[in-house]
């Protein structure tokens, strides 16, 4: 059964819930491994310090997805999820700063990383769970709104605090400067008092059948077993998908590893000028997602015009020139430039994608597939924490930009399987047209 159509207000609190969430992932990509330096880290071990968050998402994503789909209560399907991942984030943000060791900062990063995964699976499958095949690219588009608005205020954040509000940039007795400290405090206020908003103001359609619903669940199914089912029998669109995924996410966390620190240390000079230059990388990352904000509303018309395919492909390219552009640069406002290639890809990863699959999958299913793409979210990250130090030691000779540079032929690889990639929709459109 299709859905009505909803009022933009409807879908706006359906979504507002991601505000937050990428408020917290804003904060933890632009500061992470400039805190992992600040305790004594060299470039070359910083991907295995990310280890444990993505393999916590490995495990995590596509059980809570098939939890999600068996659950319905007085939260509704997804909702309780929101909850618990929005209190146990919002935990992990607030102490992440008062981190004392590199094992003690790495533990946050994994109970962060853990908990937004609780969060993430059930939220792309809530949206597509409420919204109409046609509003489906605009819902997706909203929700990447807000992801932007929630990157541009967490990442500028500590750069706002110390240029407008006079709070010290400055580490003092070994601790992390006040700005990153206190931005951390505000995001886990944030993170959770927007989920909350979501949790407590949004609404879900029961399940279709509630009867057979009720019967599914007292049925002595193996979770664990069902879901190695869905993974092993994944649509064939997600299957194509999940290459673009894979080496565009993989583009993405060469970007959030590298970037801030090179730009501390290969534009300011480190030293003195390292906190400088991480907040100016903060800035640089809030310009992207301030880019992408407007492309988001811009995306879905331009995808009535021409197929959402070639959207998606321009958009990697875009993000792909904007991350090699960066070995060129020497000047930290010739930087924003290089951001605005990002900003575009970022509205295509968040929107597309998602719309595509919207379209495609079965509502029944939607929350443990739903968890199963965004597995393609965190294999990369597994992947580069665990071959990409080798790269950067034996390779790149520990050179940040190189390591930026590689995000963005990972990108232009996303970009080229995006021709393998069959749209359902755009599919049908020809057939209806007599085109096949």
């Amino acid at each position: 059964m299709d859905r009505p159509r909803l009022s933009f207000w409807t879908i706006w609190t359906m979504s507002f819930g991601f505000f937050g969430i990428q408020f917290g992932w804003g904060l933890q990509m632009a500061n992470m491994s400039a805190i992992y330096e600040f305790l004594g880290a060299k470039p070359d071990m910083i991907p295995i310090l990310w280890i444990a968050a993505p393999l916590t998402g490995l495990l995590v994503q596509p059980f809570i997805g098939k939890w999600s789909d068996r659950t319905w209560g007085r939260l509704g399907r997804r909702r309780p999820y929101f909850l618990a991942g929005a209190v146990a984030s919002s935990i992990a943000i607030f102490f992440m700063p008062l981190s004392s060791s590199i094992l003690m900062a790495a533990f946050f990063l994994w109970l962060l990383d853990g908990s937004v995964n609780v969060c993430m699976g059930p939220f792309r499958a809530y949206v597509a769970d409420n919204l109409s095949k046609e509003q489906m690219t605009f819902g997706y588009s909203v929700q990447s709104i807000l992801i932007a608005m929630g990157a541009v205020l967490s990442s500028a954040l500590p750069w706002i605090l110390a240029n407008s509000f006079n709070v010290s940039s400055v580490s003092v007795g070994g601790l992390l400067p006040a700005t990153v400290t206190r931005s951390f405090q505000i995001g886990s206020v944030v993170f959770l008092l927007a989920v909350l908003w979501t949790v407590f103001r949004g609404k879900e359609y029961p399940p279709e059948d509630m009867e057979a619903f009720k019967k599914m669940k007292k049925e002595k199914k193996s979770v664990l077993k069902d879901t190695f089912k869905d993974i092993m029998n994944m649509p064939s669109i997600m299957k194509q998908l999940a290459w673009v995924q894979f080496f565009a996410w993989t583009g993405l966390f060469c970007m959030f590893m590298y970037f801030p620190v090179t730009v501390a240390n290969n534009i300011f000079g480190g030293a003195e000028g390292y906190t400088k230059g991480i907040e100016w990388a903060g800035l640089c990352f809030a310009s992207y997602a301030m880019v992408s904000f407007f492309v988001s509303i811009l995306l879905p018309g331009i995808c009535k015009l021409i197929s959402r395919k070639s959207v998606y492909m321009i958009t990697m390219m875009c993000g792909g020139l904007g991350l090699m552009s960066i070995i060129f640069i020497h000047t930290k406002y010739m930087l924003l430039l290089s951001m605005l290639g990002i900003g575009i890809m970022n509205a295509g990863l968040m929107i597309i994608p998602y719309a595509i699959l919207g379209d495609a999958l079965p509502r029944d299913k939607m929350g443990v597939l739903m968890g199963v793409f965004n597995l393609f979210i965190v294999i990369p990250e597994i992947v580069i924490s665990l071959f990409f130090g080798f790269v950067m030691h034996y390779v790149f000779n520990n050179d940040r930009m190189l390591g930026v540079f590689a995000g963005g032929v990972f990108m232009f690889i996303a970009s080229l399987l995006i021709l393998r990639v069959k749209d359902v929709t755009a599919v049908q459109k020809e057939k209806i047209a007599g085109v096949s």
